[in-house]
C-alpha cells in the first residue's frame, strides 16, 4: 500500500521521487525508482541521471569501491527501467549543477536492479527539439515521458484539483451524468452507438449533460458540477477534439450576477496554478458593443484597434454600392491603421485577398501618405466634404490606411474583427504581458437560419429571453435578448453559459418560435417538459473548456498539448489506430450493415 506523507513516498521500492531529494537528505539512505535518463562513462566512473515524474538523480559507481554495482551501471542504456538503493552523499564542489534541483548531492547505490529493459526510443526523451506531431501522438506514453508534456499534465491536475477544491466549498455536489443518451439537437453532429439489445436503434454521447444538469435542478440538487467528458462530430482544429472536457455547472435560486461571481472564482483559482494573479469583477460588454467595437463576440482588447461605423456618412453619398448596402439594412464599417501608409501594391493586394478569404466581397481603402497626399480608388464616386468628413471620423493621420467594407452587418464585423486581429499580431500591436478577461453579455436569443430561413437558438434553446424583452416573442423575436453570457480571456472564449427556462408555457413557445411541431417537441423533449411540470425551479448555468483554459494557463495553441491521449487533426488516434473497422460478427449482433460510398 502507498503511503503519502508530505514530500515522501513510502513504499518497499520507492522510498523517495527522484526530484525532491535534497541536501537535508546528505547521509539518509534511500530507495529511488525511474528510467536512466543519461549514461556517462567517465575515465571508468559511470555516472547515470535516473528520472521519474519529479526530476533526476545522478547514481555514481565506481569500480574501485563497489566493482558489482559498476557491472550494473555498464549494462545501463537510455529509458531502462530501475531501482537503486543508497546512500545520499554530496557532489564534489567543482561538479556542482546548478540547472538541477538535485544538482549538489548524489548516490553511490550498493544496490541497482534493472526492472525492464528498453529499446531505442524513436525520438529522443530528453530534447526540446520539434519533432512531427503525429509521430508524438503515435508514441504518446513515450512523448508523455517528456519535460514539457508531463508538465502539461501536472498543471492539468492542479488546474482540476484547484476548480473541485473550490466548487466544493462553494457547496456543489459532484454528480455523475449518463454517456448513452437519447440523440438531442445541439449545434453538432452526434457520435450514434448502435444498440445490440434494441435492433436498429441507437443511443448518442453527450454533446453536453446540458439536459441532465437541469433535471438535476428539477430534482433539488440546487448547486450542481461535474468535470464532464463531451463528444461532438465536427471538423476538426487546433482547440477542438471528438471529445473533450467541461467544467459543467448548474444552480438553482440566482441570478446571472450569482452563475458570473462564481464563474470568476473558479478562473482566478485555476490561473493561480499557473503563476497568474487575477482579479475580479472582469470588464463587462454587451454583445452589440463586442460586435460593433471589435467585430467579434469574442474580443481581444489587449489592444486598442477599433471598428469605426461610418454607414450614416456612406449612406447618403453618391456612392451606390455602398450606400444600396446600408439601405437593404447592412453597414459600412473602417478599420484605422496606422504606420502603414508606405506599403507597396503587393502589400495592399495580400490584404485585399486576405479579406476576401475571410469573406469580403471586396475591401477599399484610403492611404494617408506621410508627405501630406491622400489616395484611394474610391475617391471617385466621393465628394471633397465627404473625404474630409471620413478622416475626421476615423482620426486618421499621415501614415495611416483606412480600410473599409460594406456587406450585411455579419460579414463586416466577421471580415474587419479577422483583419483587426491580423494587424494586431503583424503590427505587433498586443501586449502579450496582459491577461484580459471579460464578459459578454445580452447576446440575441435568434438568429436567422440561412438555409431554411426561420429562427434557430444563438446558444441553446433552454436560454431563458431576457425578461425586458418578453413581449418581443410575440413581435419580433429576432429583437430579443438572451439571458446569456460567455466568458472570454484574451480573445479565447473560455465558456458560457446562460439562465435557462423553467416554465414550460415559455419553454413550449420558444420550441415553436424554433420550428418544432407538437410531436417533435413531445419525440424530442418530452421527458424534459414532463419534469418542468412538477416544480421547477429557476436556475442557470455554465461549462467552461476545461482543455482549453489549461491550453492557454500553459501557454500553447493547441489543445491537444494538454490532452494525455487526444486525437489527431483528422479526428484519428494514431497509437491505437482507431477508428477502426469492426468484425462481422459485431456487425450481425448489432444487425448493422456497411454500404460505403461511391468513388466520385
Amino acid at each position: 500500500m502507498l503511503e503519502i506523507m508530505q514530500d515522501k513516498v513510502v513504499s518497499k521500492i520507492k522510498t523517495r521521487w527522484c526530484g525532491k531529494i535534497t541536501k537535508n537528505d546528505i547521509n539518509q539512505r534511500i530507495n529511488i525508482a525511474g528510467w536512466v535518463a543519461t549514461v556517462r562513462d567517465l575515465g571508468g566512473i559511470i555516472f547515470a541521471e535516473i528520472r521519474d515524474r519529479t526530476g533526476v538523480i545522478q547514481l555514481v559507481a565506481d569500480p574501485g569501491k563497489n566493482p558489482e554495482i559498476h557491472k550494473i551501471l555498464e549494462q545501463l542504456r537510455d529509458e531502462y527501467v530501475i531501482a537503486a538503493s543508497g546512500i545520499v552523499t554530496q557532489r564534489p564542489t567543482e561538479t556542482f549543477n546548478p540547472n538541477l534541483g538535485t544538482g549538489t548531492i548524489e548516490i553511490y547505490p550498493d544496490k541497482v536492479e534493472i526492472l525492464n529493459r528498453a529499446e531505442t526510443p524513436p525520438f529522443m526523451i530528453d530534447t526540446d527539439q520539434e519533432i512531427s506531431e503525429d509521430l508524438r501522438l503515435k508514441y504518446r506514453y513515450l512523448d508523455i515521458r517528456r519535460p514539457k508534456m508531463l508538465n502539461n499534465l501536472i498543471l492539468r491536475h492542479n488546474i482540476v484539483a484547484a476548480i473541485r477544491n473550490f466548487l466544493n466549498a462553494q457547496e456543489f455536489i459532484d454528480v455523475e451524468t449518463p454517456e448513452l443518451i437519447r440523440t438531442t439537437p445541439e449545434g453538432a453532429r452526434d457520435y450514434l452507438v448502435p444498440s445490440r439489445i434494441y435492433p436498429g436503434k441507437f443511443f448518442a454521447l453527450p454533446q453536453s449533460p446540458q439536459i441532465f444538469k437541469q433535471l438535476l435542478m428539477v430534482g433539488g440538487i440546487e448547486r450542481y458540477y461535474q468535470i464532464a467528458k463531451c463528444f461532438r462530430d465536427e471538423a476538426q482544429r487546433a482547440d477542438r477534439q471528438p471529445e473533450f472536457s467541461q467544467v459543467d455547472l448548474e444552480m438553482s435560486f440566482i441570478d446571472c450576477d450569482d452563475i458570473i461571481a462564481i464563474t470568476e472564482g473558479i478562473v482566478v483559482e485555476a490561473f493561480k496554478c499557473g503563476g497568474i494573479e487575477l482579479t475580479p469583477p472582469f470588464m463587462h460588454l454587451t454583445y452589440k458593443e463586442a460586435m460593433e467595437t471589435y467585430g467579434s463576440d469574442r474580443p481581444d482588447t489587449r489592444f486598442n484597434l477599433k471598428l469605426i461605423d461610418i454607414s450614416d456618412i456612406m449612406e447618403k453619398s453618391s456612392f451606390t454600392a455602398f450606400a444600396d448596402q446600408v439601405k437593404a439594412g447592412g453597414s459600412v464599417r473602417a478599420l484605422c491603421v496606422s504606420g502603414i501608409s508606405e506599403y507597396s501594391r503587393k502589400d495592399m493586394d495580400d490584404i485585399r485577398n486576405l479579406a476576401v478569404s475571410f469573406g469580403a466581397k471586396g475591401l477599399a481603402w484610403i492611404t494617408y501618405g506621410l508627405d501630406g497626399s491622400i489616395k484611394s480608388p474610391i475617391f471617385k464616386f466621393l465628394t471633397e466634404e465627404e473625404v474630409g468628413i471620413l478622416q475626421q471620423r476615423t482620426n486618421a493621420k499621415p501614415g495611416d490606411i483606412v480600410f473599409i467594407v460594406a456587406d450585411k452587418n455579419k460579414v463586416v464585423f466577421d471580415v474587419l474583427g479577422r483583419l483587426r486581429l491580423h494587424f494586431g499580431d503583424k503590427l505587433n500591436l498586443i501586449d502579450k504581458s496582459k491577461h484580459n478577461l471579460l464578459w459578454v453579455v445580452d447576446f440575441p436569443m435568434f438568429e436567422v437560419d440561412e438555409e431554411t430561413n426561420g429562427l434557430s437558438a444563438v446558444h441553446h434553446p433552454f436560454t431563458s429571453p431576457n425578461p425586458e424583452d418578453a413581449d418581443l416573442l410575440n413581435t419580433d423575436p429576432i429583437k430579443c435578448r438572451a439571458l446569456a453570457y460567455d466568458i472570454v480571456y484574451n480573445g479565447n472564449e473560455l465558456g458560457g453559459g446562460s439562465i435557462r427556462i423553467h416554465n414550460p408555457e415559455l419553454q413550449r413557445k420558444v420550441f415553436e418560435l424554433l420550428g418544432l411541431s407538437d410531436e417533435e417537441i413531445k419525440e424530442k423533449f418530452g421527458f424534459m417538459v414532463n419534469a418542468f411540470r412538477y416544480g421547477a425551479p429557476p436556475h442557470g448555468g455554465l461549462a467552461l473548456g476545461l482543455d482549453r483554459v489549461v491550453a492557454l494557463i500553459a501557454g500553447t495553441n493547441s489543445i491537444r498539448e494538454v490532452m494525455a491521449f487526444p486525437k489527431s487533426s483528422q479526428a484519428r488516434c494514431l497509437m491505437t489506430d482507431a477508428p477502426a473497422e469492426a468484425s462481422e460478427e459485431q456487425l450481425q449482433e448489432l444487425h448493422l450493415k456497411i454500404i460505403m460510398p461511391h468513388k466520385k
